[in-house]
């Protein structure tokens, strides 16, 4: 693809946020709502892309995701196509010609290879880490990725996004979204 699309219409394409998160997303629960204290479980937890959405304040693309174990919610602030390569499938589009991460999954299909889960496994530096699990005839193989791309590839094969504790925990003390260090 040559020429640079509208910012228009990349915000058109790209925002699916949500307008209410649910009440139990901020992990309070219902206002005067007694709540007995966990056991906090430990590992990684599955994750829901809650949105995809350009910040309005700072205009950076970025992806929201919550813990369905316990609701902690992190963002990840990514570039406009890696947005678009993630809001897309979200929004049930699908487009004339494969994209990049179609590409990737339609090689996997043909190689035999098949994308289990991808999990975001740490923030250092102002950077998110993660990695892809692909199970081969042979076993198992663990790829390092951008995050972005694990997600948008993780979309598209409906394989579950799994994030590291420590990564809830270090982005919790995060202010707002955190732009990408390249």
């Amino acid at each position: 693809m040559t020429g640079s699309r509208p910012a228009t219409t990349v915000a058109a394409v790209l925002v699916i946020a949500l307008t209410v998160l649910l009440p139990a997303a901020d992990g309070r629960g219902a206002p005067g709502e007694r709540r007995e204290p966990a056991v906090r479980a430990t590992g990684p937890q599955e994750a829901e892309v809650v949105a995809a959405f350009l910040d309005r304040q700072t205009q950076t693309p970025v992806i929201l995701l919550r813990g369905k174990r316990d609701h902690r919610l992190v963002q990840l602030a990514i570039g406009p196509t890696e947005l678009s390569a993630i809001a897309i499938p979200l929004n049930g589009i699908t487009p004339p010609r494969p994209l990049t991460h179609d590409l990737f999954l339609t090689l996997f299909g043909q190689l035999k290879v098949q994308l289990t889960r991808v999990v975001i496994t740490d923030l250092r530096d102002d950077i998110y880490y993660a990695v892809l699990h692909l199970q081969t005839g042979t076993g198992e193989i663990v790829l390092d990725s951008r995050p972005s791309d694990a997600i948008a590839l993780a979309v598209r094969a409906r394989v579950p996004v799994l994030v590291e504790d420590r990564v809830f925990d270090k982005a919790g003390a995060i202010e707002g979204p955190r732009r990408p260090a390249i």
